[in-house]
């Protein structure tokens, strides 16, 4: 686990060293790179200036994007594969990302029926709590054209 210490310190958080990265010709291609890691399956990305708001600090829409990305992977694995679509994403902004933070989350499947995946999980720098997020995903039924 990251330290505070070490939170803000590039070489401690070399994607290379067991992050992968998302790979994205869409939507998340122009907010990223997102990383992922399949030993705990976190994802995370290091927070830049064109992450930025007005006031220097990580926009809150780049913090919903990143847990909409990492909860979404991650209710389609717990829907066996099946395509899932966000229905509901609420966010609590409860510190801010800084520049140059390697911000994490760790998804959390809270329940899934047969047509929905209840999602949760904290956006956090090192130990520091950035944002709470709490979904559902819609579990389709077949792929979208």
């Amino acid at each position: 686990m990251t330290t505070d210490t070490d939170a803000h310190d590039p070489a401690a958080h070399d994607p290379a060293e067991g992050w992968t990265p998302v790979e994205d010709k869409g939507f998340i291609a122009h907010v990223g790179p997102l990383h992922v890691r399949g030993a705990d399956g976190a994802y995370a990305f290091r927070a830049d200036q064109k992450h930025a708001n007005l006031i220097g600090v990580v926009h809150g829409g780049m913090l919903m994007s990143f847990a909409d990305r990492a909860l979404g992977e991650t209710a389609m694995r717990a829907a066996g594969g099946a395509n899932c679509v966000t229905i509901q994403l609420e966010m609590k902004f409860i510190d801010v990302g800084r520049l140059g933070d390697w911000i994490e989350i760790r998804p959390q499947v809270v329940k899934r029926t047969g047509s929905l995946v209840f999602m949760r999980g904290d956006v956090r720098d090192g130990t520091r709590l950035i944002a709470s997020a709490d979904g559902v995903w819609k579990i389709l039924r077949r792929r979208p054209d």
